[in-house]
């Protein structure tokens, strides 16, 4: 069975860079373009990870993550973190909402690739 990844990602052309670059390496896909549409896309799909993009319209990544982290079992689920903002400002607010790690874009394909296969075993 595949591992489903919820790609949390405003920019449509980066929301299907980072979904083929995911089904190539064998996981199922699962696309929000809000924080909104993430937090009804983890209650219907339960994926296994989520990538989240922590800039984003209507409700941003962070808070999208504090409602994500509350939902039951939910708690522990790997939530990666990635923006074009690199600063530790940036990094400390995702960790704070839940965020498991944190990437910076443009994605690195083989470092977002092992972070994903050592949260999912």
């Amino acid at each position: 069975m595949a591992y489903k990844i919820l790609v949390v990602e405003d920019t449509e052309d980066s929301r299907e860079l980072v979904k083929l670059v995911l089904q190539a390496d064998g996981y199922r896909v699962v696309e929000a373009e809000n924080g909104i549409v993430a937090v009804e896309s983890v209650q219907r799909e339960q994926p296994d990870a989520i990538l989240m993009d922590m800039s984003l319209p209507l409700m941003d990544g962070c808070e999208a993550t504090r409602i994500i982290r509350k939902l039951p079992g939910f708690l522990t689920t790997p939530i990666i973190a990635f923006t074009a903002y690199n600063q530790w400002d940036w990094r400390s607010k995702a960790i704070l909402a839940g965020c498991t790690n944190f990437l910076t874009k443009p994605i690195h394909t083989k470092l977002l690739l092992e972070m994903l296969s050592g949260y999912l075993p």
